[in-house]
């Protein structure tokens, strides 16, 4: 059994993840305009969260990278308020508790980062992902919060982290 990981985005890993997060939209069906399939930043995934507050994450199977999600304040939001962002799962890695995995650890750092609600946006093809996010506690609202950029994502949830 090859050893699962989760750890900080090194910079060495930004086009293995860029290529990964781009793979996944192409089978999604997902529209390549409003969505991390055209930002600048998915690019410079190492880069982008060299910021308070910020990291993103990679999961890997032995050295092969399977997975990644970022946490980061929401722009032009409230401080309390992080955003999970650009979090892609390998079609290998599906359905192996994986993704779980990954969205504990996000919302462990969000809450040490001292976030009190954790927002995401999805697109609404994207259904085994809103059900994870269901299953971790995400509940749908009916407006985009701060200013993602990604606006063919038309579905929006939010967590408490508080206890």
């Amino acid at each position: 059994m090859t050893e699962i990981k989760i750890r900080p985005i090194q910079q060495r890993d930004n086009k293995e993840v860029a290529k990964m997060i781009r793979h996944v939209l192409i089978e999604q069906g997902a529209p390549k305009v409003g969505t991390a399939y055209e930002d600048k930043a998915t690019d410079q995934l190492f880069e982008t969260y060299q910021k308070e507050r910020s990291e993103y994450f990679v999961l890997l199977e032995g050295d092969r990278i399977l997975g990644s999600a970022g946490i980061s304040p929401l722009d032009n939001g409230d401080p309390k308020v992080c955003e999970l962002q650009k979090m892609y799962l390998d079609p290998s890695a599906r359905g192996r508790g994986m993704g779980n995995q990954m969205m504990q650890k996000c919302l462990s750092f969000a809450k040490a980062q001292g976030f009190e609600v954790c927002y995401i946006e999805t697109l609404p093809g994207m259904k085994a992902a809103q059900k994870l996010y269901q299953k971790t506690g995400f509940e749908y609202i009916s407006e985009r919060l701060g200013d993602t950029g990604h606006y063919s994502c038309t579905i929006f949830m939010k967590k408490q982290l508080n206890p």
